[in-house]
């Protein structure tokens, strides 16, 4: 039987953005080592979670014959990003602040082939009994007006620790490689000083490069089921 590997056993394609010492934002000097502790669990939660998808994709792997999850990828938030988003709720800049009120302080981002790859992955890991779900939004069905997809998921997860279990937060967001691409480009696109001439002209072509990509993912996923249909099987 030739078993298809996971690419991304032991975090061979995996992307961590996280320093050695975080540096410590000047609102929160005053807390400077619990705040590097609380990113370093933050970081531990993150491999918690990653270990979590390795496993789901080895073993669709096996039972599909292809690996679903191409990519993944994570990043621990900007310790500047993290004040600038606290200010900008009007909510303390505080560890306890932070902890209790950002939910995407540690991000994952899944990337899959397929659009019900997407529904397959979520729904076998939130139906863990560790994993409690704190909120979901599935921008695939109800897309934003601009045009963003993506399947998104807040969930808690343990992590275990010399001295405690922590129940840490960590926002975990599923996309096809078509969505991720369109999704990058638009971040970078929407802070160009020149776009602020033509920002609606933009914004229409750029809502209509989405629908476009929608539509392919849609066709793809039709491709690969009349593939199957015809007993043959996909694999990567």
């Amino acid at each position: 039987m030739n078993i298809n590997m996971n690419p991304n056993s032991e975090l061979n394609q995996s992307i961590v953005k996280v320093p050695n010492l975080v540096s410590v934002p000047d609102p929160l000097i005053k807390q400077a080592y619990q705040f590097q502790e609380a990113m370093m669990m933050y970081t531990c939660a993150i491999r918690e979670v990653k270990t979590k998808l390795e496993v789901l994709n080895d073993e669709l792997s096996v039972r599909n014959s292809r690996n679903p999850i191409e990519l993944v990828k994570s990043r621990v938030k900007k310790p500047v990003s993290i004040v600038e988003k606290l200010k900008r709720r009007d909510l303390p800049v505080s560890l306890e602040s932070m902890m209790e009120n950002l939910d995407d302080v540690a991000g994952i981002r899944v990337i899959c082939s397929f659009l019900d790859d997407i529904y397959a992955v979520a729904d076998m890991l939130a139906r863990q009994d560790d994993v409690h779900i704190i909120a979901i939004k599935d921008y695939i069905g109800q897309p934003k007006a601009n045009g963003y997809r993506s399947y998104h998921m807040i969930i808690e997860i343990p992590v275990f620790f010399s001295d405690q279990k922590k129940w840490m937060r960590v926002e975990v967001q599923i996309r096809t490689m078509a969505m991720d691409f369109w999704a990058s480009l638009d971040h970078q696109l929407k802070y160009k000083k020149e776009m602020q001439e033509y920002s609606q002209e933009i914004s229409d072509e750029l809502r209509e490069c989405a629908d476009v990509i929608a539509q392919t993912d849609e066709k793809m996923l039709n491709i690969r089921k009349r593939i199957e249909e015809q007993g043959l099987t996909v694999t990567k």
